[in-house]
């Protein structure tokens, strides 16, 4: 058993540390990139994601009603194609628009952020002078054996070479250094702070059957409990013996795996909460809103006695493995994009110097430009007029008018009520179903990953800390930025927390969810990064007032699609079937794109979008 005492929270400012040392400025003593890097918005630290001045247009229409004045005059000239929102769905319904329109096409992209890219959000960091380059949001090219041909083409045609990834991501960088998986135990909950091994696998890695049972006798439960825990784990006993494999599904399907633990496998809440928040970021809610079948098909803790075989093929199993992932996670792909639209904007012409290369902002919206991308504008209507549409969006506080001959709404569905009046109920109505998963991914720069090295962990889980998942970046060095090669320097942790509220059903937890990311301040997040950190690691040598610095909190409350979930949805609805094909039905000359129209939070979801919602439009 690892027991970890606490130290003082130290204070930071702006996502940017700052020791106090008599007679040195600030600046003098900070090796990293300044908050107010010009206007580069992937070097910004501090609250960003949903940034300050990115959704309050947004929120003034749909929860207050407000209106703006459409302007009497056009401001702007007529577009070929108009898309709302420059995420990686809106930059390939350009893309595609494109080479199937005419290279000579004019559009325009608006987007309420003051970057492109969505969700594929990039975070640079200067550490003393080491440049550490992090992902914000979306994370990896998952399964790209499983996409369509479209999705497949699109990414190799902008320069993607899948094969390098397996040059570039070195699989066995924790494992040489005898890194694994951790479990934090924090005081305020089992009385004291204490790391063990992650003992069941939740990815199929799990320790030895040896560390396993080490590491569950170590936790401060009752002695009855870590005995039935280690029984789930390794017993494989049959709970639900007596029915057959299909009235087992069927049983499965209809309650929680944590209700499985606690009415048929009899385990106490305490396991329950242990294991409850394991699922978050794949799912965006824990194991109190998954059915139990979902915790067969990942192998938790409890169903391997079940006997259900091949009668539940896991969904997450494919041939490629998870390594599909550049320094800026898809990003890449959005900057990729860009490049293949506006080559001036992203200067370079492989994958590898997009990694180092510093976008041209200032040219985004250039007078001359074919493709031109506004920034900082957030459309609050968009109607049929004629043979086309008309837009109007809000920028710094005024309204402007613009007019396409087509329009992609490549923007979170559950605006489109408040932004399209020719939407009809059954439409509004089908949208509802798809709520968006609220989720925070914070980067901080580190000095230094001693700490993590010494106390023999690169990843941890806390059932009970702010941050359900706290670790070292993905090893991957290309594009002349390599990974930290050792503990004494600059590496980039990567902290996520989901906002789950248990005991409401999934759609509940992400409005909830929601409420609670609107009203938490950077601050709050600070706090829990040094007082969680310091409870994990400070016994280890990891000093928050020395090794930070800087964070960026990447806040998404409206963040990830929402992919049915058969305990609250039918089971028989997909990708493939379901409301979100009734919701982005296309409204005249306006289609609906965005990986919420496909029910997929993933970025081939996105491309496969933008792909049916050109396709649409040019059909017409």
């Amino acid at each position: 058993m690892k027991r970890l005492s606490s130290i003082t929270r130290r204070d930071f400012l702006g996502g940017v540390s700052l020791p106090v040392i008599a007679g040195l400025a600030p600046s003098a003593l900070l090796g990293c990139a300044k908050a107010d890097d010009g206007d580069y918005p992937p070097a910004l630290t501090g609250m960003r994601g949903a940034h300050a001045g990115s959704f309050e247009t947004a929120h003034a229409l749909a929860w207050d009603g407000e209106t703006w004045s459409r302007p009497e005059t056009q401001t702007d000239e007529d577009y070929d194609l108009i898309v709302v929102g420059a995420g990686i769905s809106g930059l390939s319904a350009a893309y595609f628009w494109k080479q199937r329109a005419g290279a000579n096409a004019r559009i325009l992209l608006l987007d309420n952020h003051d970057d492109f890219g969505g969700h594929a959000k990039r975070n640079e960091f200067d550490v003393g002078g080491e440049k550490l380059i992090g992902y914000g949001g979306s994370q990896s090219l998952d399964g790209p054996s499983q996409w369509s041909k479209t999705a497949r083409d699109l990414v190799r045609e902008i320069g993607v070479d899948l094969e390098k990834f397996y040059d570039y991501f070195d699989r066995d960088f924790y494992a040489r250094r005898e890194m694994g998986r951790g479990v934090y135990l924090d005081k305020a909950h089992y009385g004291d702070d204490v790391l063990i091994d992650e003992p069941y696998g939740l990815w199929g890695d799990a320790p030895s059957k040896t560390r396993a049972m080490d590491a569950i006798a170590a936790i401060p439960w009752p002695e009855d409990q870590r005995e039935k825990f280690a029984e789930l784990v390794f017993a494989g006993k049959d709970y639900l013996q007596g029915k057959s494999v299909s009235e087992k599904i069927d049983h499965l399907r209809r309650i929680s795996y944590e209700r499985f633990l606690l009415d048929h496998a009899g385990a106490g809440e305490e396991i329950a909460v242990l294991l409850r928040r394991s699922i978050t970021g794949l799912w965006g809610v824990g194991w109190d809103a998954l059915s139990a079948l979902e915790g067969a098909r990942l192998a938790m803790p409890g169903t391997a006695g079940l006997g259900l075989g091949d009668a539940i093929p896991a969904p997450y199993d494919n041939e490629d493995p998870y390594i599909f992932h550049f320094p800026d996670g898809n990003a890449a792909v959005a900057r990729l994009l860009m490049r293949a639209l506006r080559p001036d904007v992203v200067p370079g012409e492989t994958m590898e110097d997009e990694v180092g290369a510093r976008a041209n902002y200032d040219r985004l919206d250039a007078d001359d430009a074919s493709v031109r991308v506004r920034l900082n504008a957030t459309v609050v209507k968009a109607e049929n007029a004629g043979e086309g549409a008309e837009v109007t969006y809000v920028k710094g506080g005024e309204a402007f008018r613009v007019r396409g001959r087509n329009v992609v709404l490549a923007c979170y569905l559950h605006m489109l009520p408040h932004i399209c009046p020719e939407m009809d109920a059954v439409q509004r109505e089908a949208g509802e179903a798809l709520v968006k998963i609220p989720l925070v991914y914070t980067n901080v720069a580190l000095r230094n990953w001693r700490a993590f090295e010494k106390a023999g962990y690169h990843r941890f889980y806390s059932p009970h800390g702010l941050f359900e998942s706290i670790s070292l970046d993905f090893p991957v060095s290309m594009g002349g930025v390599a990974f930290s090669p050792a503990p004494d320097r600059p590496v980039i942790a990567h902290l996520q927390y989901v906002p789950a509220e248990p005991g409401l059903t999934e759609r509940e937890q992400h409005r909830a969810g929601r409420a609670k990311l609107y009203q938490m301040s950077f601050e709050d997040f600070e706090t829990a990064i040094v007082d969680q950190m310091t409870g994990m690691l400070g016994p280890y040598g990891f000093d928050a007032e020395r090794d930070i610095a800087a964070i960026t909190v990447n806040r998404w409350p409206h963040g990830y699609a929402y992919e049915y979930n058969e305990l609250y949805d039918p089971w028989t609805w997909s990708p493939e079937y379901g409301p979100h094909m009734t919701a982005r039905k296309p409204i005249g000359r306006m289609a609906i794109a965005n990986s919420d129209s496909s029910a997929l939070a993933y970025v081939q979801g996105a491309i496969d979008a933008a792909d049916r919602a050109v396709n649409e439009l040019l059909a017409l």
